[in-house]
């Protein structure tokens, strides 16, 4: 009985250590929290939902209602000003419009990324994802030398070189919208852009001959889908994964990320194995993925999961944002049938019945340049980018002390007024040669040296399909549909653009 007692008040002991403990941490917790506020309140900002939460309840909620968080941002840009505040726990995030600030920070190689965010993308719920990749490094350096090395696969004289791949790809998607066509059934547009550029980024990055358009079974699609849901989960939602309720979909992404990664260790085997051979290889972003690992010496087990780790990054890059695009695009022309008249008649007098697109056609190509371009402005498919704060400054008046967050928005930028008049009006006159163009408040592939490196890749790949599309096919917008963007991190048509397809009278040669 003696030693039950002792053993009871001994337990009873331990618990009142252990809840005092907690209760002085959390106490010290929230008086640092309290710091930054005194820190940072200098800043204008919406009030905070919450001492400790800050503005992630009106994050959540925003994600709850399926609306896209970047117009509430933009929505506090018009009434707080160019410099505003935004609160989660002890960090700091300010969102930044001003064309001044966003030249010096994209521009300049001193601010690097946002640590908080890209080492967010490290893994997916414990998973590693992104890991150390091309996008998501953080150090100057070993992005720089990942960048120097990487830079080949997408020289202009590379590029050029993918044209016939480009058209080939690009025929396979004409060939069955000729059969959504003569069956008269409905074009998922978004859906079929994908498959496209999925299947382009396996053929020309990594040597690999996907058709989606035909193989229903395939895996990666709905792979990268999880993926890109668990990015934005995972970044705004700190709760998520804690949810009960949330732990199939958690499981879901993991199980995503680690096909990805699986199936990028069987790809570059096969490549490393073909290189040992003494087989020719392409000088495709396989390769040079290689070539990254052994010229940045590391360890096998670092050698290994950095390569995945840029596998995984053009996986997905390379394709998403591209076929997001597209549906963008598409549904915009479909919306203005004067715009797409005129797109569709310069497509007819500089292709005329021909159906290969040769690199050159590109460049004259010009109004369907500028739709675009117009598209990312309206519809930048990667919102926006983040830089660190590692020095006190001053932006646009203000001073910011150290040891904070910036987010550059394109998104809210290219929507406010006074940097583009009639914001919401889809008009790709603006970027006609001849137009003024506008100063640091339009970067759909960030700028700088951080900026896309596929840019030119992307912007070639999608002239092709689109200018293509125009050619072969007349297109209605299905009634009923929502025009609204969906928000996956990256932006995407909400209705996935669900259009009625009709062949033209002309013929190819």
């Amino acid at each position: 009985m003696a030693l039950y007692q002792t053993l009871t008040e001994g337990a009873l002991q331990l618990f009142l250590y252990l809840f005092y403990a907690a209760l002085i941490a959390f106490v010290v917790y929230c008086l640092y929290v309290r710091h930054i506020h005194k820190k940072y309140d200098h800043i204008p900002g919406p009030p905070r939902d919450n001492f400790l939460l800050g503005h992630i309840p009106t994050i959540r909620r925003e994600m709850n209602q399926d609306s896209v968080i970047h117009d509430k941002f933009l929505q506090w840009a018009e009434e707080y000003g160019p410099v505003y505040r935004l609160n989660g726990f002890h960090s700091v995030t300010l969102v930044v419009t001003c064309p001044e600030a966003v030249k010096e920070f994209l521009m300049s190689p001193k601010y690097s990324k946002d640590p908080f965010v890209y080492r967010g993308l490290f893994s997916l719920f414990g998973k590693r994802f992104l890991g150390e990749g091309l996008l998501t490094s953080v150090n100057h350096d070993l992005w720089y030398k990942h960048r120097r090395i990487m830079d080949p696969a997408f020289s202009s004289s590379y590029l050029r070189g993918l044209m016939d791949t480009f058209n080939e790809r690009a025929e396979r998607l004409m060939e069955k919208l000729e059969e959504i066509a003569e069956k008269q059934t409905t074009a998922h547009m978004h859906h079929l852009l994908n498959c496209v550029t999925l299947g382009v980024i396996c053929k020309v990055a990594f040597g690999v001959d996907l058709d989606l358009l035909q193989e229903h079974n395939s895996l990666f699609p709905n792979a990268i889908e999880l993926c890109l849901q668990g990015m934005i989960y995972q970044a705004r939602d700190p709760f998520f994964k804690y949810l009960p309720k949330n732990r199939k979909k958690v499981q879901e992404i993991k199980e995503a990320a680690e096909l990805l990664r699986k199936t990028g260790a069987q790809w570059i085997n096969e490549r490393k194995r073909a290189v040992e051979n003494g087989e020719d290889v392409p000088r495709d972003i396989l390769t040079q993925i290689l070539k990254t690992a052994e010229e940045l010496k590391t360890d096998s087990e670092d050698d290994s999961e950095l390569m995945l780790d840029n596998f995984v990054t053009f996986f997905i890059a390379g394709q998403e944002t591209t076929a997001n695009q597209l549906s963008f695009a598409i549904m915009a022309l479909g919306r203005h049938p004067d715009i797409l008249k005129r797109a569709k008649e310069e497509v007819d007098q500089v292709l005329g019945t021909k159906r290969d697109i040769l690199y050159d056609d590109l460049g004259k190509l010009t109004y369907l340049s500028q739709v675009l371009k117009e598209t990312l402005r309206l519809y930048p498919t990667a919102p926006g980018t983040s830089r660190w704060l590692h020095e006190d400054t001053v932006i646009n008046g203000i001073k910011v002390p150290a040891g904070c967050g910036l987010s550059l928005s394109s998104y809210v930028s290219s929507r406010m007024e006074k940097f583009f008049k009639d914001p919401l009006k889809f008009d790709p006159e603006r970027f006609h040669a001849d137009a003024t163009k506008p100063y640091f408040s339009y970067f759909p592939f960030a700028l700088g040296p951080r900026s896309c490196l596929g840019q030119n890749f992307s912007q070639m790949e999608a002239r092709v399909v689109l200018a293509k599309l125009l050619q072969r096919f007349e297109f209605t917008l299905l009634p009923g549909q929502s025009f609204n963007i969906k928000d996956t991190g990256t932006l995407r048509p909400q209705s996935g653009v669900l259009c009625k397809i009709r062949h033209c009278s002309q013929s190819m040669s």
